[in-house]
């Protein structure tokens, strides 16, 4: 049988109800038209319309998540996915839990002595100056929960640290302060066993953020990344090293800074990237001749062996 009869029935999840919604549907549409141009039986369903109940009656043979951002990358919905016994694509729950969480995926890269900033949790009666002391200046702020830079704060003094917490805490009860790396963004794509060539992100204003991402037609994506050989299978080693230490499978992304005397530093794991066509896997697995159509049937793939315990 072929790789499509195999599939059966899929269904692509997007859209829920998190911050990232917007992001998601355009993720969930690329890759359900990807997956109808390949002959997949492929649906789209939005758990805001009907929640599990309205994917059970679809019966689906598998998952496809593009949901981003908490209720879709968090672990939750593959808890449920575990318990219907649908198979899915990407990280099981408790790495998907982990990658969520910015700061304890930074926990456990600090017990294993891979390089991460280093940060400090915030309340709203934190001492900031104590903050900007340990941290230094400038620092970033960020929510522990969220994703495509929402909320997040370049803070260049003491007296703008209050307002960047507030800011972040819009998005979520836990915010951190991370040691803020400058110099050079890249980001690595992992599919599979096979990590994806990096990119260099070049953003005109100096900061990733949410614009940038998907709004923006300058930001600049490098590719190749212009870094020496050596030093790129360096950074996809450590990106790989990082991807498994949460317990991360089947497909996803690490972001790393690399500070002026070119050491790597650890930023975020995705267990769930973006797909939309501002999006860095696509891109990178292009790079790699992979189009499209076969990186998500590449990703689904993952779904038919067996997943890790």
């Amino acid at each position: 049988m072929s790789l499509v009869n195999d599939l059966g029935r899929v269904a692509v999840i997007y859209g829920g109800h998190s911050a990232e919604r917007e992001v998601s549907l355009k993720s969930g549409a690329a890759v359900l038209a990807a997956l109808q141009r390949a002959g997949v039986d492929a649906i789209g369903y939005d758990p805001a319309d009907g929640g599990l109940v309205g994917l059970e009656a679809l019966a689906p043979d598998r998952v496809f998540i593009a949901l981003h951002g908490r209720g879709g990358e968090d672990g939750t919905l593959q808890g449920a996915l575990e318990l219907l016994g649908i198979p899915y694509t990407g990280s099981g729950v408790l790495a998907s839990a982990l990658g969520m969480d910015k700061q304890r995926t930074k926990l456990v890269w600090q017990a294993l002595r891979l390089p991460t900033p280093e940060s400090v949790m915030l309340g709203p009666d934190a001492d900031w100056q104590a903050v900007v002391e340990r941290l230094g200046l400038p620092l970033i702020v960020k929510p522990v929960h969220e994703g495509s830079t929402l909320g997040i704060s370049i803070v260049d003094s003491a007296e703008a640290l209050a307002a960047a917490y507030r800011e972040a805490a819009r998005f979520d009860a836990r915010v951190m302060a991370e040691r803020f790396i400058q110099g050079e963004e890249y980001t690595v794509s992992l599919l599979g066993d096979e990590v994806l060539p990096a990119i260099r992100v070049e953003v005109p204003g100096g900061f990733y953020d949410y614009d940038a991402k998907y709004l923006s037609n300058d930001t600049r994506y490098h590719l190749p990344c212009g870094l020496p050989a050596a030093e790129e299978a360096m950074l996809a080693e450590l990106s790989r090293e990082a991807f498994l230490a949460i317990g991360a499978e089947g497909w996803g992304r690490v972001d790393v800074m690399r500070d002026g005397a070119g050491r790597f530093w650890l930023i975020e794991v995705n267990t769930s990237p973006g797909m939309t066509d501002h999006s860095l896997v696509p891109q990178s697995a292009a790079h790699a001749g992979i189009d499209f159509e076969a990186l998500v049937l590449r990703i689904l793939a993952t779904t038919l062996a067996p997943r890790e315990a």
